[in-house]
């Protein structure tokens, strides 16, 4: 839990570290080669997931055998653009094959467009689809390209329905500057508080995007969030050893992460 006295340390052990990282492979580039290593990484650290493609479900499966680390396939990703039947599908099939966390990303037009209706159904039927073979849903919000007022009513939504996570970004939502490059913000510190603010205490919050380090993860984690999508995996459990986190509980100080930095896995 966080230091009431301090607002920059909190108390954890290494094990909490670790279960805070969903270990990303998600990359299109990434060879079966590469995915094979950073499975290893997943299972070495004892991470919560391996986020990996749909089809790379049962090759997970099989290199953490023998870990409680989970596999986590990601649906409609990274846009989020595929109808909702085909949205159902695959999340029940990824579920069916092993996929005991689905990350799905919203209808993000939809969203912008104020069809709420519609982005609260196809949420709806994926949570259902995916809860009748055992998983949990997250649901990806891709902040980003969203206002305050859309988070707040996606944050209502997920609550309505019932999901597991509510989660800020895919580490895919490039948004046009006005110098004509494209980059993306990724987990915020205050789109981070508004969706603690505004989902039921039993919906959890997962950062993705920007928190890169161990001291990013313990701020997001100070603030109540609960899991982060990372690629900086090994770095961040390398600086947890040497800054003397073990399996007993010890109060660490942390530097916080300012409000707004540059995204990136």
């Amino acid at each position: 839990m966080a230091d009431t006295t301090s607002p920059n340390s909190i108390s954890v052990t290494l094990k909490d570290v670790a279960k805070m990282i969903d270990h990303s492979l998600l990359h299109p580039t990434m060879t079966d080669a590469d995915i094979d290593a950073g499975l290893e990484i997943a299972k070495k650290y004892g991470v919560a997931t391996a986020c990996v493609k749909p089809y790379l479900i049962s090759r997970a499966k099989e290199a953490l055998a023998g870990s409680d680390v989970l596999v986590c396939p990601v649906v409609g990703f990274p846009h989020g653009n595929s109808t909702t039947e085909v949205k159902v599908f695959e999340a029940t099939k990824a579920a069916s094959k092993g996929g005991k966390e689905i990350d799905m990303i919203i209808n993000i037009g939809k969203a912008l467009g104020g069809d709420w209706e519609y982005v609260a159904d196809e949420i709806k039927q994926i949570n259902e689809a995916v809860v009748q073979h055992g998983a949990i849903l997250k649901v990806i919000f891709e902040n980003d390209y969203l206002e305050e007022r859309h988070i707040i009513r996606l944050c209502q939504i997920c609550s309505d329905v019932g999901v597991a996570f509510v989660k800020t970004s895919t580490g895919y939502g490039f948004v046009k500057q006005s110098n004509g490059l494209y980059t993306y913000a990724g987990a915020t510190v205050p789109h981070l508080k508004l969706m603690r603010q505004h989902s039921k205490p039993e919906v959890q919050v997962k950062a993705a995007g920007g928190v890169r380090t161990l001291d990013d993860l313990l701020h997001v984690m100070s603030l109540g969030v609960t899991r982060i999508g990372a690629t900086a995996t090994v770095a961040i459990m390398e600086e947890a050893a040497s800054r003397g986190i073990t399996d007993e509980p010890s109060r660490v100080h942390f530097k916080p992460m300012t409000d707004s930095s540059l995204g990136g896995y």
